[in-house]
């Protein structure tokens, strides 16, 4: 025996009760119709199923709202699977387009050419620099600056007190700074 519409409106009347069996007897009559409308908005079967779930349960939430007032208790859920599936298109599209090819006036990211020469030229200078240093005080600046030990650190593997690794890091600096200059 086909589900009327008067059992549809009975149907919600006792799931805005809490009602569980009449909540599972709705989705058995009606699931196909708001799967197919889901369908048709957003022509992607997966995403159609999950907003068919996010629609019963605005349905479970929501039924105390439905009044029968001659209006359709199916118009009603379509309406709700209307607007969840074009809800779902418009933060499908939005998520689509902060993806999207980047806009054409914005800067690249990353160097320019020129700035990735000078990168490369400087490079090559720092590395010049650092090994006029003695090679424990290079160490000591490598390890503090490409590797983010502390002075403590720094300290304890070259076998040296506190104060003196940070005068040693100091002066490094120092004759690095006078290395680049030249």
């Amino acid at each position: 025996m086909p589900t009327t519409l008067a059992d549809i409106e009975d149907m919600i009347a006792r799931i805005a009760l809490g009602d569980r069996n009449a909540f599972s007897a709705l989705h058995d009559a009606t699931s196909a119709k708001l799967f197919g409308t889901c369908l048709r908005i957003l022509k992607d079967r997966a995403i159609a199923e999950d907003v068919l779930q996010v629609i019963y349960m605005k349905v479970w939430r929501h039924a105390d709202r439905y009044a029968s007032n001659g209006t359709s208790p199916m118009t009603w859920l379509i309406t709700i699977a209307r607007n969840s599936a074009i809800d779902r298109l418009r933060r499908i599209r939005a998520t689509a387009e902060i993806g999207a090819e980047p806009d054409e006036n914005l800067p690249a990211s990353g160097p320019t050419p020129e700035q990735a020469a000078i990168a490369r030229s400087e490079a090559g200078k720092i590395t010049e620099c650092l090994d006029e240093l003695e090679p424990d005080r290079a160490g000591a600046v490598r390890g503090a600056h490409l590797d983010g030990l502390s002075y403590a650190d720094l300290a304890q593997r070259h076998a040296v007190p506190l104060n003196t690794m940070r005068t040693w890091l100091r002066r490094s600096l120092q004759s690095l700074r006078e290395c680049m200059a030249q």
